[in-house]
């Protein structure tokens, strides 16, 4: 097995480094427009430069995983609802690691990735965008506070890679492309991370999928008190197999999502901190 992240700009290695993630994977056996939607779907949706996403989740500010923007040498705007938004600052969550350059190293020489498995579920995957200007005419999205997310029926959208879970999808391919969504089931959560398998129809649900090359800090988004809350955000994959040959996003790989509920403190906590700044900063002017 190995990890590999939801995107990435190194076709050798796609899910390995810290980059963006692909516009799901889907059945085999599923027409691919039932599962394209528009841009209606979420108009929170924010799409990094070339590729990642992340979600409104305040009028100012967008939740993205922290790969998708350390891999970038800036990330200087995001489009939201069609329009590009300036991005003034990026806070990383202090426990995030970037991934080192040897391990990758020693896993093209072996094609075994555990090394980075082992490295990746001990980071803490999560970063926030504050944007120079809040965004008008489109809602944030909730953050899910709870903990009962294991075992409930998730809905991932992203523009990334897309193919089937009998091929998988190919790891040179583009990792942009056309909105989609998908659910899956949770099949495991712990601290850091929600996780899921990609099942193989029939057990499979009616719009099975799973996060490609492309989709990294995209959302997971859970059904909770009759609205649809963020609770994961896309970022690395399980693949069985060679990493250097095997197709990421098959059926039986697994996907693991930040867990958004573990960071709720700390993402209430920079928010709150970034206005009583700007208040204090305002009162010494007067």
């Amino acid at each position: 097995m190995i990890l590999r992240f939801a995107s990435c700009a190194i076709a050798l290695l796609p899910l390995l480094l810290p980059c963006g993630a692909g516009a799901i994977t889907i059945r085999d056996d599923v027409d691919d427009a039932r599962y394209r939607v528009g841009a209606y779907k979420l108009p929170a949706l924010a799409d990094l430069p070339g590729e990642g996403h992340g979600v409104l989740i305040a009028p100012q500010w967008v939740l993205t995983a922290a790969h998708a923007v350390t891999w970038q040498e800036h990330v200087d705007q995001v489009v939201i609802d069609g329009k590009a938004r300036r991005v003034e600052r990026v806070v990383l969550h202090p426990g995030f690691k970037r991934l080192p350059q040897a391990l990758i190293d020693r896993a093209l020489a072996s094609g075994d990735g555990m090394e980075i498995v082992d490295f990746l579920s001990g980071s803490d995957d999560i970063a926030l965008l504050k944007l120079a200007e809040p965004v008008a005419g489109v809602a944030p999205v909730a953050l899910y506070r709870g903990s009962g997310e294991l075992g409930k029926t998730v809905e991932l959208l992203g523009k990334g890679a897309t193919g089937t879970g009998a091929r998988g999808h190919d790891p040179n391919g583009s990792h942009r492309t056309e909105l989609r969504r998908a659910t899956n089931r949770i099949d495991r959560a712990d601290a850091r991370w929600l996780c899921y398998t990609f099942d193989r129809p029939p057990a499979a649900l009616p719009l099975e999928g799973m996060g490609s090359n492309g989709d990294s800090g995209g959302p997971v988004l859970l059904r909770s008190a009759g609205q649809w809350r963020l609770a994961g955000l896309m970022s690395w994959k399980i693949v069985r197999g060679d990493v250097r040959t095997t197709w990421p996003a098959q059926y039986g790989h697994a996907a693991c999502n930040v867990r958004v509920s573990r960071y709720v403190g700390w993402i209430d906590r920079t928010l709150a901190d970034t206005a009583e700044s700007k208040s204090a900063a305002g009162d010494t002017t007067r």
